[in-house]
């Protein structure tokens, strides 16, 4: 117990920055150390260097030596965090660019723990909810405290000091993980055929999934709606996805995926097409907290369909990655069909690609081998 729960801090903590990235990154812009184009721009590196290093780490990087790993993960991660602190303009972002690859080690970590367990939906959902709640207390810490006395600069110390005290789960942390099945015809250990599919299913539901979040405060002026609402969306919205979390915890292994999969592509349609109707302030945070719930509600269930798709589970330990690239593709590919005066288009697109991701998740299932996986 001691080494899985070592194993999800490290999770816990290269997603922090996730929990606070909008109150940082515009924090730096309000002192002038980013634009608006950098403060997309360096959210969109700090998560494609995330996502692909976990992606690669699963393939090519043997799970062995991983307090060594993790040590050195982390205090790259202080280091990366500390340097943000004296940067402005494009070498912030390069500096986030880089804090994506031990980000992406630490993840990779606790996704090599919780796909090789036996109900990994259940440790799927503790992760996803002890993530959550960490960041709901950083955030509102960030809020209330750090942000408004010590800046932008005083957040990413935070952010530095938390990965030090990250080394504390280093002791705990198994040696080396078993090593996932490899085929004779492929030993490098990439999935085969059918778990690439399911990481492409996975890529287009979670990116649909991120489409419309990431234009909540524009969404709101467009209702007449002020910017309070939206930071209330915010807050409410977070507190909402702790529950989501329990609940998914508490499903597993007793709900198929697909039927998750499809509860929330219904709730998260019906609760977009709520924006599009000039709501009331309540309406619109009820709204966007509905949205929170599901988004962590359905998140676990990814791992079962990808285990479903390869039970050699080489697919689903590239799961953590795939996320975190579709978190980032999401929003860069919903920045084509918006305007300046007019972000509805987003809900579109959000809407088409869910349903997109929908189906291709239910063909997958459908086309498996019936078996035991949920």
């Amino acid at each position: 117990m001691s080494q899985a729960i070592a194993c999800l801090s490290l999770g816990v903590t290269s997603l922090l920055m996730a929990g606070v990235l909008p109150a940082l990154l515009g924090a730096l812009a309000d002192e002038h150390r980013l634009n608006a184009a950098g403060i997309g721009l360096t959210a969109t590196f700090e998560a494609l260097t995330m996502g692909i290093i976990t992606g690669v780490s699963s393939v090519w990087l043997p799970p062995k030596r991983l307090k060594l790993i993790a040590t050195i993960a982390l205090l790259s991660l202080a280091v990366a965090d500390f340097a943000t602190t004296i940067l402005s303009g494009v070498s912030v972002m390069a500096v986030r660019a880089f804090a994506g690859l031990p980000e992406g080690i630490l993840l990779w970590i606790t996704v090599g723990m919780i796909a090789r367990t036996v109900t990994p939906e259940r440790w799927a959902g503790v992760f996803f909810t002890a993530m959550v709640s960490a960041q709901f207390v950083i955030a509102i810490l960030y809020a209330l405290w750090v942000l408004p006395d010590f800046s932008a600069n005083g957040g990413f110390i935070g952010l530095a000091l938390a990965s030090v005290v990250g080394l504390l789960a280093v002791p705990f942390l198994p040696r080396a993980f078993a090593p996932l099945a490899r085929s004779p015809d492929d030993p490098t250990g990439a999935p085969p055929p059918r778990g690439w599919f399911a990481l492409f299913a996975t890529l287009i539901f979670v990116a649909g999934t991120s489409v419309v979040g990431v234009f909540l405060q524009p969404l709101a002026h467009e209702a007449g709606l002020a910017t309070t609402v939206s930071n209330n969306a915010l807050w409410v919205s977070l507190a909402a996805q702790i529950p989501g979390g329990l609940v998914a915890t508490a499903l597993a292994g007793r709900v198929r995926y697909l039927t998750i999969f499809t509860v929330s592509t219904v709730v998260y349609i019906a609760s977009w097409l709520v924006f599009l109707v000039h709501p009331p302030g309540w309406m619109f945070i009820s709204a966007n907290a509905v949205a929170g719930f599901v988004g962590v509600l359905f998140a676990p269930f990814l791992v079962p369909m990808a285990i479903e798709a390869d039970p050699s589970r080489r697919a689903a330990v590239q799961s953590g990655g795939t996320q975190v690239l579709a978190g980032a593709l999401g929003p860069f590919a919903a920045s084509f069909v918006v305007a300046d005066n007019d972000v509805h288009g987003s809900i579109l697109l959000g809407s088409v690609v869910v349903i997109m991701g929908l189906a291709l998740i239910a063909g997958l299932h459908f086309t498996a081998k019936r078996n035991d996986h949920p």
